[in-house]
């Protein structure tokens, strides 16, 4: 049995490493899987698609790219885009290189004398500026948040309109139709399972044309049916397909099986943040490296909110961590999303990490996940929870008292600045509590305990996180130890499901897949414009759209099928023997 283990874990680490070749996990024939259509077979696409320009030019990571391509073609609109890349530069900048970055900035796309200078940012502006920066103390990040508003209002009219019409957005409809077509559990590898979800398995898979690793959560048909659990399972995936952060678990596909829906999710090789607090030596991290994580998960937090989505059950085995070493929120399946200017009710969420307004069912709208920060940061620096003991055996109305009505108490791990964003996290009263006072994230980013965090680098994925997990190390029970689900009885599919399977089931999921092309170097390799010096045929309107290949089988049973339709040869003459 330990070496099915072994054998699981083994299979797994080889594919995470990209599978020992130059493919990176890519299949054989991986351009074929990514061929580009003809562009005359997507002019329903072309008819279709929205024509705005910060869907298409800004959120979109391909399209993003291929106007900034574009913008390569014109020295006026090649300064335009060096400058916004600067100003983003700037704002990741350590604060002690700040002002440097600034006034380099200036002196490079402000001053009519310079080769970069950008005619839509006037003398007078630099002026202004230069004014401003001698006046500030410390430059603030959002400096250039006017002018980088009035480029992206200058690229947005005559600019678009040109890219619209070039050979760069034909580019972007071809990448759009291969983001549409069909999946299946084929466009997939799958490997070991990683753990259990409240319908189903968690395993491991790769996609087979990028070498991408994810984990595929598996809700089982029957078991859903069962349970009466469409409702929430297709929350959840609205949910994840509307949250694009770098905090928070993405979805990336959403397929079904004959049994199962799945969906397809970023994969998170480091465990959870319970493992981490109890198994790894002393229970408990040093505050610098809880404060990390909790930077990291008010502004997951953040972006969820964002959305008015409420997440309602932060718990360390909620959080995992990924290879580097950040983290992100998972498991959305009692988030809710409010309509604006309202709150909600409901008794949700797990004994000891429930907000006092969640236990009365009183009506709320973010306050609770302010609370579960509170309960995460205590527990993450104390090595317990704030209002239950780890394996204590307590009746749920204890607990629910206790977090009504006891203070927490603080040991010696505590700073007077760790004590103090717990108190202010699990004050008792929302109205009281940080992240409840009307601008949410802000404030609680404002406490002085994340004086060292650079945000802005924080969510741009520059700093380093304070633990790296082992990359030879599998952060998950045994294969043999995850309890199997028992086989559905009683429960029959019919064509009534059909309706609910064709919501859940829509393929790819645009920013996560276009950040997939690009991440695993197809985008770079594939996105040619010319060969031998010619327009690309698959761009080329005047050129037909060349025949699909025909594969090995198609060319051997059409040699046997024309063999065996031709006429038979002639007998051969028969000669007698001659005397």
């Amino acid at each position: 049995m330990e070496l099915e283990n072994i054998v699981a874990n083994t299979v797994l680490l080889k594919a995470r490493e990209g599978g020992g070749g130059n493919r990176k996990g890519k299949s054989k024939k991986w351009k074929q899987m990514l061929q580009f259509p003809h562009i005359s077979l997507c002019e329903e696409l072309r008819q279709t698609t929205e024509k705005y320009y910060n869907s298409l030019c800004e959120r979109q990571p391909i399209g993003r790219m291929l106007f900034r391509q574009f913008c390569e073609t014109r020295a006026e609109l090649r300064c335009c885009v060096k400058f916004l890349d600067t100003v983003a530069e700037y704002e990741v900048s350590p604060d002690e290189k700040r002002r440097e970055c600034a006034q380099e900035l200036l002196d490079k796309y402000f001053n009519p004398k310079s080769e970069d200078h950008v005619p839509e940012l006037g003398e007078e502006m630099m002026g202004q500026f230069t004014e401003r920066l001698e006046q500030e103390q410390e430059p603030c990040k959002e400096l250039f948040n006017e002018c980088t508003k009035l480029i992206h209002d200058y690229l947005s009219v005559a600019p678009f309109a040109d890219y619209l019409d070039s050979m760069y957005y034909n580019r972007f409809l071809q990448w759009k139709w291969l983001e549409r077509q069909p999946v299946t559990k084929n466009t997939f590898r799958h490997y070991r399972v990683l753990g259990k979800g409240g319908f189903g398995e968690v395993c491991a898979c790769q996609v087979r044309a990028t070498g991408k690793m994810y984990a595929c959560k598996k809700l089982e048909k029957k078991r859903v049916k069962k349970r009466k659990g469409e409702a929430m399972a297709l929350n959840e995936k609205r949910i994840l397909e509307k949250v694009n952060s770098s905090f928070v678990v993405n979805l990336a596909y959403a397929y079904e099986t004959k049994d199962a829906l799945c969906l397809v999710l970023t994969i998170m090789n480091g465990g959870d943040l319970k493992f981490h607090i109890y198994n790894m030596g002393n229970s408990g991290f040093d505050e610098q490296r809880a404060i990390f994580y909790a930077a990291e998960i008010c502004s997951g937090l953040e972006d969820l909110h964002r959305e008015r989505i409420v997440y309602r059950d932060l718990k360390p085995e909620n959080i995992l961590l990924d290879d580097r070493g950040h983290i992100r929120i998972s498991d959305l399946g009692l988030a809710v999303q409010i309509p604006d200017s309202e709150t909600i009710r409901g008794r949700v969420g797990t004994v000891g990490y429930m907000a006092p307004e969640v236990i009365q069912n009183e009506a709320y709208s973010f306050s609770p996940d302010w609370w579960g920060l509170g309960c995460l940061v205590f527990e993450m620096i104390q090595g317990q929870s704030p209002f239950r003991r780890r394996k204590e055996r307590v009746k749920r109305e204890e607990v629910d008292r206790r977090v009504r009505e006891d203070p927490e108490e603080y040991s010696d791990k505590f700073s007077e600045e760790a004590k103090d964003i717990c108190r202010q996290l699990l004050a008792k009263d929302p109205k009281a509590r940080l992240g409840c006072q009307g601008r949410g994230g802000v404030e609680v980013k404002a406490h002085i305990i994340f004086k060292n965090i650079n945000f802005k680098r924080l969510e741009a994925g520059i700093l380093e996180p304070p633990f790296s997990p082992d990359p030879r190390a599998v952060y998950c029970k045994d294969v043999l130890d995850i309890e199997q689900f028992s086989t559905v009885k009683g429960v029959n599919l019919d064509p009534t499901d059909d309706d609910f399977y064709h919501k859940f089931v829509t393929g790819s999921v645009s920013i996560p897949w276009q950040n997939e092309m690009i991440e695993m170097e197809c985008f770079k390799e594939i996105n040619v414009y010319e060969t031998d010096g010619l327009l690309c045929s698959d761009l080329d309107v005047n050129r037909p759209n060349p025949p699909p290949k025909r594969g090995f089988f198609y060319r051997l049973f059409r040699r046997e099928a024309s063999a065996a339709s031709s006429p038979p040869p002639p007998a051969p003459a028969v000669r007698g023997g001659g005397g």
